[in-house]
């Protein structure tokens, strides 16, 4: 199954991966290759995928990689897009079970959206990550429609075999589903046509047409999609048939026009066209327009059929609508009509000289012939208008229905009419939203339009009539007018009450409270809350962390740490105070920004700024305060006092001034116990420091010493020598990088 030139060059690929030295976490991978199919007869290599005949989705490629997998490494297989490119890459197969095995072949099948010629393959591992190199490209397709394709002209799916016409006509494909979503190969007379690919093909020449889907130059012929072959001819000019004129082309409602074809012939078939359908059983020699039938209005054609001839259409009349004319109401389609009262109810029209009857359900009313009609008694209204001048004569129409209902009463609702929100809006407006009509038989018609500023209005809050609110809104602005709104209204002999609607308005007011401090000293210590507004005659409870812990003290005092407020009830409404968060003493909160010891060069100075409190106190050594500002210089060595205070609380910190040692690490030492030379030291600014780690080694290359916050103490008294000179090695380093290193020669 592999091939000489496949061994060749993972034999290379080995020796090269040897030559480099890779490390263990170091892996290789080539591209898959095409391998034979185990489970079918032969043992050819594919060279093209052609997936979906009965089903068909099974392929091999062959994997070589080198190098070493980690234990949970997956090897997975990915195939590009149909133009080669891996940026959405799909996953193919996972192995899981080959991280020993070098040489492998693995099953794939492809997804069935696939179809193009570009598509390539690759490998990825996970564990080390790497992407192995990509294949060449490959024609791959997932045929989904295997079986013959069907071509008529009508697209109805009956072949037609052979097609004769005058002029072009279009093909397509009719038998499969979403046909555009393919491209195609179209044939005539066993020529491909270049370029023509859609379902569609538009015929101008004679010949013998078939198609097949296209699924590239690989597939395609095992795709059995060749459809049926349509044999077409396009005619000549034909017979040069036509209508005859008609006596005229615009009818009138009550008028026929005769449409016929001006020649005939025995073996001819006809078949009438409107608008280039087929009239359903219109195939004489001529066809009857009927103006009383809706919609008659259109194109008019006859064609002709036969043997020995290409089917021929005429050039198309056209029958318009002489009649064409507008009937509008002007009125509101729905009203309501109260006792005594009168409506006027009007239409207004197109016609060319109309006259006008007026009817009331469905019963004409005698003697109304105007264009308007005043009403007093509720019905169902239309007016029939006529036109009496122009082409058409006496031809009708009759207007859209107004329905005018006499009321047993009304109901009217009432919303918020801007966005409101309980306790939490501040303002807000009520009106009315719907006035319904209520007939003896419960029918409801809206009549808000119609009536809204023909009722008389009183809104009342809480059951007692609003001064002065006499209109169909009203705008609430305060807290104080919080409580449950109705609205009478009346009309004529009616009166209505609409729905209740309840306003729960916040008050503008604030609330603010303030503390003797934010910060515990020690402990045992307390804080006082207290707050300007008047609480007696309020429900209100202090809060801690959202929880109630008073509802009786208007100054609160306090031990516990945690975010303090206030919620005061303003007319059933929480109203909320700012927050007070109380914390204990961190003296983390007093921080300098060069830290609290100083090194400088003697002769200059050090700028020195903290943070964190509200009033600050500097001493010198002798306790003598120096300044009581946030910043310090510092041009003299050594130990000051910083009081810094948060509120009424106190934080001290020392600050150690030093000056910069100017002596170089030392590489020996004297052990003869003079007390000169006999320890290590080193400069201030690598000894005694927290973050500064000192290591030393014998020859033997031990610890010997490995310290933070070096005291310049080495060696010991006790440490004893065994030879004259010893030489021992140090590194000293922070947290990121050696600061010094080199060796120390102890003489003794």
């Amino acid at each position: 199954m592999k091939t000489l030139n496949k061994i060749t060059v993972f034999t290379a690929l080995c020796l090269l991966f040897s030559a480099f030295q890779l490390s263990a976490q170091a892996i290789v991978i080539n591209a898959p290759e095409p391998a034979d199919n185990p489970n079918l007869s032969g043992s050819t290599p594919w060279t093209a995928v052609c997936a979906g005949n009965s089903g068909f989705n099974e392929y091999f490629v062959n994997i070589t990689w080198i190098g070493t997998a980690n234990a949970g490494n997956e090897f997975i297989l990915e195939l590009s897009d149909a133009s080669g490119s891996f940026a959405n890459a799909q996953t193919l197969q996972t192995i899981t079970d080959k991280n020993d095995v070098k040489d492998f072949d693995t099953s794939f099948a492809i997804p069935t959206d696939t179809r193009g010629e570009g598509y390539k393959m690759r490998v990825r591992s996970t564990d080390p990550e790497k992407v192995g190199s990509e294949s060449p490209a490959y024609n791959m397709y997932y045929m989904d429609v295997t079986s013959n394709l069907n071509i008529s002209e009508l697209g109805d799916g009956v072949p037609p075999g052979t097609v004769c016409s005058t002029g072009p006509i279009t093909l397509q494909v009719d038998n499969i589903a979403n046909p555009e979503t393919y491209q195609y190969i179209w044939f005539r007379s066993g020529t491909e046509l270049t370029g023509e690919t859609g379902h569609t093909l538009n015929v101008t020449q004679s010949g013998m047409y078939n198609a097949y889907i296209d699924y590239g130059p690989r597939c395609t012929g095992s795709g059995n999609t060749d459809s049926n072959i349509v044999d077409v001819t396009i005619g000549g000019s034909g017979t040069g048939i036509a209508v005859t004129a008609p006596s005229k082309t615009a009818l009138c409602s009550t008028d026929t026009e005769t449409l016929s074809i001006d020649q005939t012939d025995a073996s001819w078939s006809y078949q009438w066209f409107k608008d280039d359908v087929a009239i359903l059983g219109a195939t004489a020699t001529s066809y009857t327009v009927d103006a009383s039938s809706a919609g008659f209005e259109g194109d008019y054609a006859i064609e002709i059929s036969g043997t020995g001839i290409c089917n021929e259409r005429s050039t198309a009349i056209t029958i318009t609508n002489a009649d064409v004319y507008e009937v509008i109401v002007e009125n509101e389609i729905n009203m309501v009509l109260l006792p005594t009262q009168t409506q006027t109810i009007s239409v207004s029209t197109t016609a060319n000289t109309p006259s006008y009857k007026w009817f009331r359900n469905g019963v004409e009313i005698s003697g109304e012939t105007s264009s308007s009609l005043s009403i007093s008694q509720d019905g169902e209204y239309h007016a029939e208008v006529t036109q009496t001048g122009g082409t058409c004569s006496v031809s009708s129409k009759n207007s859209d229905v107004t329905t005018v209902v006499s009321p047993a009463s009304f109901e009217m609702t009432i919303d918020y009419t801007d966005a409101y929100t309980s306790c939490e809006s501040t303002s807000t407006i009520l009106g009315v939203e719907q006035i319904n009509a209520v007939a003896a038989d419960g029918t409801k018609t809206d009549v808000t339009s119609a009536l809204i500023d023909g009722f008389s209005y009183q809104w009342s809050k809480d059951g007692t009539a609003v001064s002065g609110a006499t209109g169909n809104t009203i705008s609430l602005a305060s807290n104080s007018e919080n409580g449950d709104y109705d609205l009478n209204a009346s009309v004529d002999s009616f009166n209505v009450d609409s729905n209740m609607l309840t306003v729960q308005l916040l008050t503008s007011e604030t609330i603010a409270i303030t503390s003797s401090g934010t910060v515990f000293c020690s402990g045992g210590e307390t804080i006082t809350l207290n707050t300007t507004s008047d609480l007696s005659a309020s429900s209100y409870e202090w809060q801690l962390d959202g929880a109630m812990v008073s509802t009786t003290d208007t100054e609160l005092t306090v031990s516990t740490p945690g975010t303090y407020m206030l919620a005061v009830d303003r007319d059933g409404c929480s109203l909320i105070s700012n927050e007070i968060v109380v914390t204990p003493l961190d003296e983390g909160l007093i921080t300098l920004d060069l830290g609290d010891e100083i090194v400088m060069p003697e002769g200059t100075s050090k700028l020195v700024t903290a943070s964190g409190g509200t009033a600050y106190r500097w001493l010198d050594t002798n306790a003598v305060e120096i300044s009581n500002a946030d910043s310090i210089t510092f041009t003299e060595a050594g130990s000051y006092t910083l009081i810094a205070s948060i509120d009424n609380c106190e934080i001290v910190k020392q600050v150690e001034v030093s000056y910069l040692d100017t002596f170089k690490v030392p590489n020996v030492i004297t052990v003869n116990g003079d007390g000169i030379n006999d320890q290590w030291v080193i400069p201030n600014s690598y000894s005694n420091k927290a973050d500064v780690n000192v290591i030393i080694y014998n020859e033997q290359g031990q610890e010997i010493v490995n310290e933070f916050d070096y005291k310049n103490n080495w060696p010991q008294s006790t440490t004893a020598f065994t030879k004259q000179n010893m030489v021992f090695y140090y590194k000293i380093r922070n947290a990121s990088e050696v600061l010094k290193q080199g060796t120390i020669t102890v003489i003794r």
